[in-house]
């Protein structure tokens, strides 16, 4: 039987963790000499991923995300996002990969999951964006059919 109350205990603490995550992403953001705009959209594109989209099924913290990434650009982000387009996977995909860079570098995830984050964005872009752009052609006989 589902426990809301423990998830919700469960997801307040990898908030709290992700906070952690997403104030030393921000300090080495500023530290790159990136514009408060550019630093203010990599933070919300990184903070929706971890704390919205890592936590809607289920309480999975940070480090998970490595391995979600082709569900969320290539299924949710284009279906359940309205401000979805292909321009906005790659500005996400950038943000989410420096996000895990830096946990990296501050030795927060292994390597071997970058890598392998990196990889799966490099080898699925394109079709991500693809298929964005398909879902979201109002000329397409119904966009639902490649899901």
């Amino acid at each position: 039987m589902f426990d809301y109350d423990e998830y919700e205990r469960e997801c307040n603490k990898i908030r709290k963790d992700n906070e952690e995550y997403l104030e030393l992403f921000e300090e080495d953001l500023k530290n790159s000499g990136l514009s408060p705009k550019t630093i203010n959209r990599h933070i919300s594109n990184v903070d929706f991923y971890i704390n919205e989209y890592l936590l809607r099924e289920e309480p999975l913290p940070m480090d998970y995300g490595t391995s979600r990434l082709d569900l969320f650009l290539g299924d949710f982000f284009i279906r359940k996002c309205m401000w979805s387009t292909p321009g906005t996977i790659k500005s996400t995909a950038a943000s989410i990969k420096k996000f895990y860079k830096c946990m990296t570098d501050h030795d927060k995830i292994k390597r071997s999951h970058y890598d392998l984050l990196c990889s799966d964005i490099k080898e699925n872009m394109e079709q991500w964006q693809d298929d964005c752009a398909v879902f979201n052609n109002p000329d397409a006989a119904n966009p639902f059919d490649w899901f």
